[in-house]
């Protein structure tokens, strides 16, 4: 059993091959390919966590799509005062499949 901990846009996430994970956009190349950072690599029973070593391991994923996350509403109120400040924001993901770990 393979498994690496990536670092994907500020947050880190075990992944096999296979899977699908969603993180901050991220732009790929003109095939749609990306190779992540490996912070932690478990293979079997050996596990590396040097970053001399780690610096070999190549993580690669392909991107399925970029989207937007849900809307968050940011409200600010001041009692007595009137002030009422409201905000939206939406956060641009990409979902990328993790092709293989080597």
């Amino acid at each position: 059993m393979v498994y690496a901990v990536v670092r994907a846009g500020g947050r880190q996430e075990k992944v096999e091959v296979g899977t699908i994970v969603t993180m901050d956009r991220i732009k790929a190349d003109k095939d749609g390919i990306v190779e992540l950072a490996a912070v932690l690599l478990v293979d079997g029973d050996k596990i590396t966590t040097d970053s001399k070593s780690l610096a070999d391991v190549k993580v690669t994923a392909e991107v399925l799509n970029d989207l937007r996350g849900p809307k968050i509403v940011i409200q600010k109120f001041k009692n007595k005062t009137g002030y009422k400040k409201r905000q939206g924001h939406r956060q641009e993901l990409t979902r990328v499949q993790i092709t293989g770990i080597a």
